[in-house]
């Protein structure tokens, strides 16, 4: 067996609750020896809590346990830290209190070959042969700090009249000289958590797409087009291994979710077939369950959207990329953007199925307080072009293309009286606010729901994306209304404002007791650029 070594990635502090934390780390892909690992050499994790004070134990069986790096996964793995008992179970569990701080430290080992390389070993003979796991903390308390020690806060396990988290998307990771300026914004990410400046303490990081660029220049330029495992594996190191990203990754829990740049540029699941890029596109959604999907929430059967709450604010994740079709061609009405129709809904929900249904629920359960959906794509403002006619609709990359879905959705919001929706959204390198209305009956009056749009963390061609002026700005005078219900008469209109085209992240405060939501706009060095309040029905 190897002596422990500091991952090779990592610690992401992923999934966090009241009572639980996920905790993400990849091995290295080398020996001690520095010979490369094979195929089947096997790779563990260690993970120790430290106590309040800094100090370790060894002797307290719960505080250290090994878990499983998988080959499967480029040697990366999680711990659930107060759920999970270590390799096999044969660990014990380590309660974790509400509103709690903690710090970890984790490690990586490479099985010696004899053990290794036998496939038809099982995790409980792994488990009989490694020592008591206790005798690692030492050896773990000598790796380097940056590279092996996570810190997280514990959510609440009561409800909550505040929330404060920080939000963004994009990061293109910049060519040559420039690639230090695509990490530059993490930085002042961190001190915000860190140093609380508006007194809102932020509890999370939610990362809403784009966090690596497969394609870095465009999908028809096979230069910096990452279409083999090592070159999408590469893409995740380059983004997650970066000096500030890192550090924000490891200080503080974080959610993410993909959209097109995980793929292909615009990425919708037609292309599997008419582009033949099926080998493209599982090489792609391997790298990002293995480095995004594996630390966050798993809900409904393992797909990739998912939902969380965070101090009895409720959040639903959207998948907008690999459930996306795209299809009119020859009138077919065929665009979907959560997944086709189920004929069985009962038995077979889709994506808008389940999104209903938790909207439903949560409206029934806790009344009028916010209900986020995180939406990689832009739900409003649509752009200018959009406003000419159909056709220019279905060329859009965001939701003006998908006006079934849309319809859909819209319609459960005014049937059901679900109060204070709010979407979060990136993409477009503009970020900006947007306040829905609803009008053709007294209740639909009553509604209220919001878009609240960051973008980018990082992109530097300004100039050729983002123009606040492409968008609408007003979507009764810009004949942008959209219509619900063509018998009832129900519409949704919007007003956006506040844009920025700077690179910057959004700090959301939720103040439920005011019924207000404030939004702020912060660039790349820390400072504000835009505030918004929101005021909720």
């Amino acid at each position: 067996m190897s002596s422990i070594r500091a991952p090779r990635l990592g610690p992401i502090v992923g999934h966090t609750t009241f009572n639980t934390c996920r905790l993400w780390i990849k091995a290295e892909e080398s020996g001690d020896d520095g010979r490369i690992l094979t195929e089947n050499r096997r790779t563990i994790g260690v993970i120790t809590v430290l106590k309040s004070n800094g100090e370790v134990d060894s002797k307290d069986l719960g505080r250290t346990n090994y878990f499983r790096l998988h080959r499967e996964y480029d040697r990366t793995g999680t711990f659930n830290l107060g759920v999970d008992k270590g390799l096999n179970g044969s660990g014990k569990i380590f309660a974790l209190a509400p509103n709690t701080s903690y710090r970890v430290r984790m490690g990586t080992l490479a099985l010696d070959d004899v053990l290794a390389e036998d496939d038809t070993i099982s995790d409980k003979d792994i488990a009989s042969y490694l020592p008591n796991p206790g005798v690692w903390v030492e050896e773990l308390m000598k790796l380097p700090e940056e590279l092996s020690e996570a810190e997280f806060k514990t959510f609440s396990k009561s409800t909550s009249d505040t929330l404060s988290f920080i939000l963004g998307s994009c990061r293109y990771p910049g060519l040559l000289w420039k690639k230090k300026k695509s990490d530059r914004i993490f930085q002042p990410i961190l001190e915000h958590i860190k140093n609380n400046p508006y007194n809102k303490d932020p509890r999370f990081v939610l990362m809403m797409g784009d966090q690596i660029y497969a394609d870095t220049l465009h999908r028809s330029v096979p230069i910096g087009l990452a279409d083999t495992y090592q070159e999408f594996q590469d893409r995740y190191l380059g983004a997650f291994e970066s000096k500030n990203m890192r550090k924000l990754l490891r200080s503080v829990p974080n959610y993410m979710i993909l959209d097109d740049h995980e793929i292909e540029d615009n990425w919708q699941q037609d292309r599997i077939n008419i582009d033949k890029k099926r080998e493209l596109f599982h090489l792609a959604i391997g790298a990002y369950m293995s480095y995004q999907w594996s630390h966050g929430p798993r809900d409904f059967d393992g797909r990739l959207f998912y939902r969380f709450e965070c101090d009895g604010f409720p959040f639903f994740v959207l998948d907008e990329r690999t459930q996306r079709f795209k299809d009119d061609d020859e009138g077919l009405n065929d665009n979907h953007l959560l997944g086709r129709p189920s004929t069985v809904p009962d038995k077979e929900p889709t994506q808008l199925n389940h999104l209903c249904n938790w909207l439903s629920l949560q409206q029934n359960q806790n009344q009028d307080r916010p209900k986020f959906i995180v939406s990689p794509t832009v739900f409003v403002p649509n752009p200018v072009v959009t406003t000419k006619n159909d056709k220019q609709k279905e060329k859009s990359d965001s939701w003006s293309a998908f006006p079934e879905t849309r319809k859909r959705l819209l319609c459960h919001i005014v049937d059901n009286k679900v109060q204070n929706v709010i979407f979060l959204s990136g993409d477009v390198h503009c970020s900006n606010v947007a306040k829905i209305t609803f009008s053709g009956s007294e209740e639909a009056d009553k509604l209220k729901a919001f878009s609240i749009t960051s973008s980018a963390f990082y992109w530097p061609f300004w100039f050729a994306d983002g123009e606040p002026s492409n968008f609408v700005h007003d979507s009764k005078q810009q004949k942008d209304t959209f219509i619900i219900d063509d018998k009832e008469k129900i519409k949704m209109d919007y007003t956006a404002m506040d844009f920025t085209q700077k690179d910057n992240f959004c700090q959301v405060d939720v103040d439920w007791p005011s019924k207000k939501i404030e939004v702020r706009s912060i660039d790349q060095k820390g400072s504000p650029i835009v505030k918004s309040t929101l005021e909720l029905a």
